[in-house]
């Protein structure tokens, strides 16, 4: 029996990009209009749910390499009705990403790294490029997706070669050809107290339904 009357073993159409796959990614915030000043969450980035869950809703696109162009949509949670565990993994993401794109060891606590972990508002997320570890999740309908649940940081071996940088300087010093970007204080910025290696969010979890 032929190929064309067999299809036992043709391969899966699934189109995932594999389980810990770290790529290159730029971040587009889908602006949801809604704000909440006293949060800090401006300039209309933000969306509420129909349940009162608030996020903002992320669009990742691969930059480089095999998988460039795919895109990841993935929400980074910033409340939740239930309970501080959405937000937090939000937080979590968030100091990762700007560890990754600012060159930043996530131990590194000096002023000048501190620094680099504030942002003036949703603004300065939207169009920032680090590297991700690519995750398999599940949607709505219980099929397999594609998420971005955590960032890589110069604490990689592998930050360098998948950044596009020859070396590294840590102490807040940022990344070669990589140095932390100029930010203004927020009213609303905190010091992460999340890991960046905890677990992240996508899709969206059961607290968000």
């Amino acid at each position: 029996m032929g190929s064309w009357n067999d299809f036992n073993d043709a391969q899966s159409n699934t189109n995932l990009i594999p389980k810990g796959t770290l790529a290159k990614v730029r971040l587009t915030i889908r602006p949801g209009g809604f704000d909440d000043a006293s949060q800090g969450w401006t300039g209309g980035y933000a969306t509420r749910g129909s349940t009162g869950a608030v996020y903002l809703n992320g669009e990742f696109t691969v930059t480089e390499g095999q998988y460039a162009r795919r895109k990841i949509f993935t929400l980074i949670g910033l409340y939740s009705p239930k309970g501080p565990d959405w937000a937090n993994m939000g937080r979590s993401l968030v100091r990762g990403m700007l560890n990754s794109a600012r060159g930043i060891s996530d131990k590194d606590m000096s002023a000048e790294a501190q620094a680099a972990r504030r942002i003036g508002g949703f603004a300065d997320l939207d169009g920032i490029e680090f590297i991700a570890r690519i995750d398999i999740g599940t949607d709505a309908s219980g099929d397999d997706k594609n998420e971005i649940r955590s960032a890589v940081t110069p604490d990689h071996r592998d930050y360098a070669q998948v950044m596009g940088t020859a070396a590294l300087q840590f102490g807040g010093q940022g990344a070669a050809g990589h140095a932390p970007q100029q930010t203004t204080p927020a009213a609303a910025a905190h010091q992460p107290s999340q890991p960046s290696s905890a677990p992240g969010f996508a899709g969206r979890p059961s607290w968000a339904q």
